[in-house]
């Protein structure tokens, strides 16, 4: 009943229009191909929301009241946002990520070997101008994503972004200066060795400590990361680019920080964890753990 009554509505100013003098007539085929369109997105189910309240009729949600989810939400809405950034959206379910790391307006946020650019510039339109968010990336990365960033930080853009530069083993940060620290498939590598491009072997412990002092009391380190089988080697994060979720967590709670939370949102049962993630085949689709981690007040 309801999807007759979504064509009525459509149809009923269309018809309204027509019969009055004066005004531009309008094609009856087009409009007709107008109401079906808008009758097919308003009864076409969305993707499956895990995590999340299950889907409902388009109008049927209510206006979010939660400061941070609005910030999240509008810095996705953002016609400043590169298309590329867009497409990624929806494989990366960055507004399920980023709320449940509860960024907020007002923030001060690293993120740490940032790449191109992706989640540093959703949190630069989430803090606001009030907010800060640090950019880091090594020269491998910069090179690497050289093209992103061109484009990223082009004059004008992300006015509250700072660019910060430190090779593996060489990053100093500020102590207390941060709300968040977010790592996004990237602590891996902490475990990958690449000499010939110039990427040391991490020294993991020395990296989490400087990333505590780094933090206020009670701030938060996000992370992000493919999942390997568990009881994977560490080695796992140089070869398929993955690592065991219970590694990951021993190994941060080890270095100080307290475990907050943990999100399903991007769980995937159907990849075995056994190939690299960047893999034609997995890419872009394999299981992640997505941890909260907070320093302790």
């Amino acid at each position: 009943m309801w999807v007759r009554t979504a064509v009525n509505l459509v149809l009923l100013p269309i018809l309204a229009l027509a019969g009055c003098a004066g005004l531009p007539q309008l094609d009856p085929a087009k409009s007709g191909a107008m109401a079906a369109a808008a009758t097919e997105a308003s009864t076409t189910p969305g993707p499956e929301l895990r995590s999340e309240d299950a889907v409902k009729r388009p109008g049927s949600r209510p206006v979010p009241q939660d400061p941070v989810e609005q910030a999240v939400l509008a810095s996705l809405a953002n016609p400043a946002r590169p298309a590329a950034d867009r497409a990624r959206d929806k494989a990366r379910q960055s507004a399920a990520v980023l709320r449940f790391l509860r960024i907020a307006p007002g923030m001060s946020v690293l993120d740490l070997y940032s790449g191109g650019g992706y989640y540093t510039e959703l949190l630069s339109y989430i803090v606001g101008s009030t907010g800060r968010v640090v950019a880091h990336n090594n020269t491998p990365y910069l090179s690497f994503a050289k093209e992103d960033l061109a484009g990223r930080f082009a004059p004008g853009r992300l006015p509250n972004v700072e660019r910060l530069l430190a090779e593996n083993n060489e990053l100093r940060l500020p102590a207390g200066r941060f709300d968040a620290v977010v790592m996004t498939d990237v602590y891996h590598d902490i475990y990958f060795v690449d000499d010939k491009a110039g990427w040391l072997r991490i020294d993991g412990p020395r990296l989490l400590a400087e990333i505590l002092q780094s933090l206020k009391p009670g701030g938060v380190l996000g992370v992000v990361d493919h999942a390997a089988l568990a009881g994977a080697p560490p080695e796992t994060g140089g070869t398929l680019h993955r690592i065991d979720p219970a590694l990951l967590k021993r190994e941060i709670v080890a270095a100080g920080f307290v475990l907050d939370a943990e999100s399903d949102v991007l769980v995937n049962p159907n990849d075995d964890r056994t190939r690299s993630a960047f893999d034609p085949s997995v890419q872009g689709r394999t299981d992640q753990v997505v941890l909260r981690f907070r320093k302790p007040l």
